[in-house]
């Protein structure tokens, strides 16, 4: 039997901090140094700073781009999938994923979260959003206190 790697989104705005670039790059290190396979929308921000670090590690990223071009991919995207989808490519980016990590982002994040808790995919939080439903705070979103540790929890999260 073939051993599948495990599949790890990580999902963020495209205009992001310097501290969510380095949180970012942090986190597809850690996917890289545990053989995960990062799959991300294959463009700029947290999605390239992820891909720069599994790359800087060895590690394997895929980029489902929402345009018509491979050109679009961030230069660290090394399998571009192309969707000429726009926003809708977003399902596609959780759905093939066994776990989310979410840094930051913008409604395009919060619509990839709500996809993935909607289909019972985990999602780990690093400074991004939570969620409330009748004025209680919903626990769906894992929260993680840093980088490595939200990659601890996406492994821990998966299941076999």
């Amino acid at each position: 039997m073939i051993d599948r790697k495990k599949l790890i989104a990580v999902i963020g705005g495209s205009n992001a901090s310097k501290q969510e670039i380095k949180a970012a790059e942090a986190v597809g290190r850690e996917l890289a140094k545990r053989g995960a396979i990062l799959v991300c929308g294959g463009l700029g921000g947290v999605m390239e700073a992820a891909c720069r670090g599994a790359i800087s590690e060895g590690g394997l990223t895929v980029g489902i781009l929402p345009g018509e071009s491979h050109r679009d991919a961030n230069k660290y995207v090394q399998i571009p999938i192309i969707t000429g989808m726009g926003y809708a490519r977003n399902v596609a980016v959780v759905k093939s994923a066994q776990a989310v990590i979410a840094i930051s982002g913008s409604y395009g994040t919060l619509s990839e979260i709500g996809h993935a808790l909607q289909s019972g995919i985990p999602v780990i939080g690093l400074n991004t959003w939570s969620l409330s439903k009748s004025g209680r705070l919903n626990s769906s979103i894992t929260p993680a206190e840093n980088p490595t540790d939200a990659v601890e929890k996406a492994f821990d999260l998966i299941a076999d």
